[in-house]
C-alpha cells in the first residue's frame, strides 16, 4: 500500500454528491430488526462529498500535503509524523455522513448500524496515549460518545472501544497484531439515548474476533445530534510509536433502525 503525499485532484471530489439510495432499501440481514439502509457511497464516484466534514490538516501544518483521499474503491487517511492539529495531537479525520445535500445524524432514540471494512498497516501503532480511527461525537460536545482506539501495554497493542459515557469503559479489547494489513469488516450498533447501547464486532474473513456489547450507558452527553467520525486522531505523546501511515476504509454503509 502506497503512502500517499501530494495534492491531488480528489479535493475537487468535495463538492461531488454521494449516490442517492432508493428510499426504503431494508438490509438483506435484516432479521427481527427493521434495519434500513440510508448510506452506502461509492468512493469512486461520491468521492468526499459522501461527508459533511473534512478535517484535512485543519491546522495547515503541512499545507504541501493532501491527506485524506477518495480512491477508486476506498477511502485514504494518511498521517505523516510531522503533521500537528495543535500543538500535543495529530489529526485528519471526515465527519458525518450525507447523500447529496442530506445529512444523516442520529437523533435521539435513534439506533444506527455502521458496516465498512478496515485495513491497518504496520506503521499505524497503538500508543499509549489515544489514538482513536473511529468516534461518535455530538455536535456542541467536547467528548466523543463512543472511540475505536488503538492502544499499547508494554509490547501488547490492542484495538478496543471506549464508552465516554461509562467512564471510559473498555468493551472488545482484542490484540491489533493479528489484524493488521488485511481487510477487516466492521460493525457498529450505538443507540442514542440517556441509556443507549453499543454493539460491536470485528471479523476477519470468516473468523468473528470480537462480538461485544453494552447497553444502560449514556450515549447521548446532553448533545442535540450525533454522527460518525473516521480517520486518524491521536495524541503525539508516545512519538517512538508515530510512524508516516495510513489507514484504508471501503464498502461503508449505514442503516437506521425504522
Amino acid at each position: 500500500m502506497e503512502l500517499f503525499n501530494r495534492r491531488t485532484a480528489m479535493r475537487g471530489a468535495l463538492a461531488v454528491a454521494a449516490t442517492p439510495l432508493a428510499a426504503g432499501v431494508a438490509s438483506a440481514d435484516v432479521g427481527a430488526m427493521a434495519f434500513v439502509q440510508k448510506w452506502a457511497p461509492n468512493p469512486g464516484s461520491a468521492g468526499l462529498g459522501a461527508f459533511a466534514g473534512i478535517e484535512d490538516d485543519r491546522s495547515n501544518s503541512h499545507p504541501s500535503a493532501t491527506h485524506i483521499f477518495a480512491e477508486s474503491n476506498q477511502y485514504r487517511f494518511v498521517m505523516h509524523k510531522s503533521d500537528r492539529d495543535g500543538s500535543d495531537r495529530q489529526r485528519n479525520e471526515v465527519r458525518a455522513i450525507r447523500t447529496g445535500s442530506t445529512r444523516h445524524d442520529m437523533k435521539k432514540g435513534e439506533t444506527w448500524r455502521y458496516n465498512y471494512q478496515m485495513y491497518i498497516p504496520t506503521s499505524l501503532k497503538g500508543t499509549t496515549s489515544f489514538s482513536h480511527i473511529f468516534q461518535v461525537k455530538h455536535t456542541g460536545v467536547a467528548s466523543p460518545v463512543v472511540t475505536m482506539s488503538l492502544f499499547r501495554s508494554g509490547s501488547l497493542e490492542t484495538v478496543e472501544m471506549r464508552l465516554f459515557g461509562a467512564g471510559q469503559a473498555k468493551l472488545g479489547s482484542t490484540p491489533l497484531a493479528p489484524l493488521r494489513n488485511r481487510w477487516i469488516d466492521v460493525e457498529i450498533e450505538i443507540k442514542v439515548a440517556d441509556s443507549g447501547s453499543l454493539r460491536y464486532s470485528l471479523k476477519d474473513g470468516g473468523t468473528t474476533v470480537v462480538n461485544a456489547s453494552r447497553s444502560g450507558f449514556d450515549t447521548w452527553l446532553g448533545g442535540d445530534q450525533a454522527h460518525p467520525k473516521w480517520g486518524i486522531y491521536r495524541s503525539i505523546n508516545d512519538s517512538a510509536q508515530l510512524q508516516d501511515t495510513y489507514l484504508l476504509l471501503r464498502n461503508m454503509k449505514a442503516y437506521r433502525n425504522e
